[in-house]
């Protein structure tokens, strides 16, 4: 409890707000460490890296598979999205090519 003075005359109505504040601020502390921590985490997930070159070589992949583009189209695109990745810094898988 804090004691302003000697006598410590504190009403009932300021400590408890004192109180309710204390465990206000120490319960957003709390989640904003766990925030800190999980984002972190989250990040060095192996499944994360290349999440995005994935999707885009599935996607291309799909395309190629309805015959929507061709295989010069694929190869080019394919050609982009790798350039793009390795500038990044992520490992992708290689897609091998079209028959």
């Amino acid at each position: 409890m804090i004691m302003l003075g000697y006598g410590g005359n504190v009403p009932f109505w300021e400590s408890s707000l004192i109180w309710i504040g204390m465990i206000c601020l120490g319960g957003f502390l709390l989640w904003a460490a766990y925030a800190l921590v999980v984002s972190h985490f989250r990040l060095l997930r192996p499944e994360h890296d290349g999440e995005r070159g994935d999707s885009a070589r599935r996607i291309l992949d799909e395309l190629l598979a309805r015959g929507k583009i061709d295989t010069d189209e694929y190869r080019r695109v394919n050609d982009v999205l790798s350039s793009f990745n390795s500038d990044a810094g992520t490992a992708i898988r290689p897609i091998s090519s079209p028959r």
